[in-house]
């Protein structure tokens, strides 16, 4: 009999490669040669990132992703043991790894260029896990492209089916295809996690107003919506309340992964049954901490080092009645 743990995350592996220059991103044109000064390699990805700080934060972690059967694979799953990670795929990808590169120039634009190629986690199918995989207090579904959603569909489907919590966390490229497309996920959404720019473009308005786009979301199905904006105010819907909390302004290395590192520490929090406030400062604890670093992971917190964090940056939420 498997034995039930606490989340299974679902999405992509990435094999990240950090560039990083003394040359302002924003001075760079067509065939310049830029001079990169530093070069760091990590494992990424939405699955791994979200795993590996929730095992960080002291909670039993598996994860779904689909990988190819390279080098980089190797690389990923050597970094996933140090975290005590499972990768419960069956199989591998005729494809290769997915693969990222990422420009930054921390010293001057405190920004990053990041170029994806998607691979093998298009390539998830139901035939890649056991249903019995599945067993989890909740299920992390992270941005999925190609056959691999089809797949979170499902997996979605069945979450909904057996009680089992979704937290959905969407980029941008999926956001934009909009609510009909994502319709059958967001209506088994427990919790949804995404930024300003991708709740606009899934609900097609301009609105700047976050009570306008909360509310434009719970009502299509999920109980609690969180929308960061960086380094402003990040907004959410819980309970029927509206709560607000503004991130410290600390030097910034490099912003690769923050926004894993926040709602994984969200749920981290949620599931560990902190009130929601302190479930906030949690995620935002974590993601401070991974954006005074380079890599997706370096340096995600314990949930000590966390609760330290949050009374050192005296972190406060605001709840406003409905």
């Amino acid at each position: 009999m498997i034995k039930r743990y606490d989340v299974l995350c679902v999405g992509s592996a990435t094999l990240d490669n950090f560039l990083t220059t003394d040359c302002s991103l924003k001075s760079v044109k067509l065939g310049d040669k830029v001079l990169v000064k530093k070069i760091e390699k990590h494992s990424g990805g939405g699955a791994t990132n979200s795993a590996a700080a929730l095992s960080k934060l002291g909670l039993k972690v598996k994860l779904l992703s689909k990988l190819g059967n390279d080098h980089d694979a190797e690389f990923i799953l050597r970094e996933l043991k140090q975290y005590n990670l499972k990768n419960v795929c069956l199989h591998p990808s005729k494809h290769n790894t997915d693969f990222s590169t990422i420009i930054s120039c921390p010293h001057k634009d405190r920004d990053r260029i990041i170029y994806v190629h998607k691979g093998a986690s298009r390539d998830l199918s139901v035939n890649d896990f056991k249903k019995s995989q599945l067993k989890a207090k909740w299920i992390y579904l992270a941005s999925l492209m190609g056959k691999s959603f089809q797949t979170g569909k499902e997996i979605a489907q069945h979450a909904k089916k057996k009680k089992i919590k979704l937290l959905f966390n969407p980029s941008l490229y999926l956001a934009k295809k909009g609510k009909k497309y994502l319709k059958l996920v967001l209506e088994a959404t427990t919790l949804l996690v995404l930024n300003k720019k991708e709740a606009q473009v899934l609900l097609g308005t301009k609105t700047n107003s976050y009570k306008e786009l909360l509310m434009g979301l719970y009502e299509l199905g999920p109980e609690t919506i969180v929308i960061s904006n960086g380094r402003k105010m990040t907004y959410a819907f819980h309970d029927d309340n509206f709560y607000s909390i503004l991130p410290t302004d600390i030097k910034v290395i490099h912003t690769a992964g923050a926004g894993d590192a926040f709602t994984s520490g969200l749920l981290a929090g949620m599931i560990k049954k902190y009130s929601f406030e302190d479930a906030l400062k949690l995620g935002v604890a974590n993601s401070l901490s991974v954006i005074q670093h380079v890599g997706t992971k370096n340096k995600l917190l314990n949930e000590r080092e966390a609760k330290l964090m949050m009374k050192k940056y005296r972190l406060k939420v605001v709840k406003h009645a409905f």
